[in-house]
């Protein structure tokens, strides 16, 4: 499928996903938008995709929502944010929703949007010289892209409420140290150590991996006994993969398990 915003290439089981229009800075944009939800409708379709490296090319990872888009349309803009919400929000729940893990590569400036979205992710890998901002409340704008939600659930509700209210801009460190980032490495090794880990994820038990990403979005809001039953359907499920009677075998032969995401 052809992209106006995004490139696609799926490799030895990893999808690498490129946010690409970097002369504009990889701005949340109606090309973008409608993009994101046909690419998470092709992640969700295809059978060769074991986990996702998302990445952006230029100097920005992404400057968020496109503020001059949204200057251009002032007196139609909330109207204009239904049509553009409904291709960004159906792609991120489609990429919530898959097995493959996602590991990000945040190379540089991520602010609104883009924030909410690598947040969303399994691993967050940041160059040491990136910026990562919660800019919605500088142009007087209110979140999207289950930023409330993703943030809160990396940040704690609280730091994540401080984040977003002050618009702060956070370094690397600093958001690492929030728990926006996992891990914060020179920018030149950035690319290997994050296609290392999808590599690695892209290896593993897909399917149990999905089981498990799907269990953490419902892991503080469906109450204490709901959630044990919903590891319980979850385990039962994985239990009865190929994957999960390979892993036992490998076990008592003591050797590495070969999955195969089946």
């Amino acid at each position: 499928m052809a992209y106006e915003s995004l490139e696609l290439e799926v490799r030895d089981g990893v999808a690498h996903l490129l946010l690409n229009q970097p002369k504009l800075g990889n701005p949340f944009n109606a090309a973008f938008c409608a993009d994101l939800g046909k690419v998470g409708g092709e992640l969700a379709s295809r059978k060769d995709v074991r986990a996702v490296l998302l990445r952006a090319n230029g100097p920005f990872f992404s400057v968020g929502g496109d503020v001059k888009m949204f200057s251009k349309t002032l007196d139609t803009l909330p109207d204009q944010i239904r049509v553009w919400t409904a291709g960004l929000h159906l792609g991120v729940a489609r990429l919530a929703r898959l097995d493959a893990p996602i590991v990000a590569a945040v190379h540089a400036t991520a602010m609104g949007g883009a924030v909410g979205l690598f947040a969303g992710c399994d691993l967050v890998y940041c160059a040491r010289s990136a910026k990562l901002g919660g800019a919605y409340t500088t142009i007087g704008y209110t979140c999207d892209m289950g930023a409330t939600f993703t943030l809160a659930s990396r940040m704690g509700l609280s730091r994540a409420r401080r984040f977003l209210l002050l618009g702060e801009v956070l370094s690397a460190e600093e958001g690492e140290r929030a728990g926006l980032v996992d891990y914060v490495v020179d920018d030149d090794a950035l690319m290997q150590e994050a296609e290392a880990a999808a590599i690695r994820l892209a290896n593993g038990p897909t399917r149990a991996y999905g089981e498990l990403r799907r269990l953490m979005t419902t892991a503080l809001g469906a109450g204490f006994e709901r959630q044990m039953e919903d590891e319980v359907q979850g385990l039962i499920r994985a239990a009865s993969t190929d994957d999960a009677r390979e892993g036992i075998t490998a076990f008592i032969e003591r050797r590495p398990a070969q999955f195969k995401g089946r």
